[in-house]
């Protein structure tokens, strides 16, 4: 068991840099994640990090830092940090007041209380923000129609919380070791269902926020014209291709049919089930799958720069979120090349 739970700790710290990387270009796209939130981001996966580390040291007899102020301190900060990182996300608040602060007070703890009784308490607290994390998923569910394989990984990385959780309760009942080693491969699961869904599904963030968005705010269509909007909008996408600008955002869209970006979100969220990104990410995926056909000689990456993906890794990813499959392998069906 010890090497398995080394080489998930091994695995979690490469993961944490990839992670790292991966958020720090993320959030630079992504200007409505405001900065707190961005910290907290970076908090949890430092603190993730840490702790794999202290646990490596642990089981190699290096260094017993897993009884330490500094080990149960990191235990606390893992939730709260979570929940500031996913709050704007999965609700759309994104004001702060001075009752936010109750969230740090169980630092308080890590001095207060003696490790037999820190250490489940830090679990203990985990626990209310796990149900926290499932009430709010849970008042998505009106949007779930738009979601399939990325509420499955959401949910394994929920069940995996939840093992992690009953972990920390029935840790009297496992030796030290043994406890360690298990919480070792459920932190390593973790980072490999992170790094899989944010690899899987590019633009998942994207996605949800905009589904809360529709989920908590109020009609803005009341007065609006929405069978001209949807004329206009299909002469945008149709004849004009203006999915295909690498540049195009929300903003720029609304901007050209006259409407806030308010409207315009709710008007894709409501007539096409889904949000703006994944809108957007299917007329690209539609025009390449003809440009796949059409044109043999083309070559794929030329291709996804031309229907307006950035590099060709968000390309096929895309490609393969909807249409199942890499588009080589898409044109090698259709007997293509």
């Amino acid at each position: 068991m010890q090497l398995v739970s080394l080489l998930f700790i091994g695995f979690s710290l490469g993961a944490a840099l990839l992670l790292l990387l991966l958020l720090g270009n993320l959030l630079q796209r992504q200007a409505a994640i405001n900065l707190p939130a961005k910290a907290a981001g970076l908090v949890l996966i430092v603190c993730l990090a840490a702790i794999q580390l202290l646990h490596c040291f642990y089981l190699l007899q290096q260094l017993d830092g897993v009884h330490s102020a500094w080990y149960l301190g990191l235990l606390f900060a893992v939730a709260p940090s979570f929940y500031f990182y996913s709050r704007q996300l999965l609700t759309g608040c994104v004001r702060y007041r001075l009752r936010d602060a109750a969230h740090l007070a169980a630092f308080a703890l890590t001095l207060l209380l003696p490790y037999a009784l820190a250490l489940p308490a830090a679990f203990a607290v985990g626990s209310g923000y796990l149900l926290w994390l499932g009430h709010a998923v849970y008042r998505l569910r009106r949007q779930r129609q738009r979601f399939h394989l990325e509420l499955l990984a959401l949910a394994v990385l929920f069940a995996i919380a939840l093992a992690v959780i009953v972990l920390g309760f029935v840790w009297p009942l496992l030796s030290e070791t043994a406890f360690i080693a298990l919480y070792s491969q459920l932190i390593g699961l973790a980072f490999f269902s992170v790094t899989l869904t944010l690899l899987r599904f590019p633009g998942l963030t994207d996605d949800v926020a905009e589904a809360v968005q529709a989920a908590y705010a109020e009609s803005t269509l009341k007065n609006v014209d929405k069978a001209a909007l949807l004329t206009k909008l299909d002469e945008l996408m149709q004849r004009d291709k203006l999915y295909t600008l690498e540049s195009l955002n929300l903003a720029l869209l609304a901007e050209q049919l006259g409407i806030s970006q308010h409207q315009l979100s709710e008007l894709i969220n409501t007539e096409f089930q889904q949000g703006f990104s994944r809108y957007i990410r299917q007329h690209r995926i539609e025009e390449a799958k003809r440009q796949l056909l059409d044109d043999p000689r083309a070559s794929v990456l030329a291709i996804g720069l031309a229907v307006g993906f950035s590099t060709q890794s968000n390309f096929y990813a895309a490609f393969r979120d909807i249409v199942g499959m890499a588009p080589g392998q898409f044109r090698k069906q259709q007997g293509v090349g």
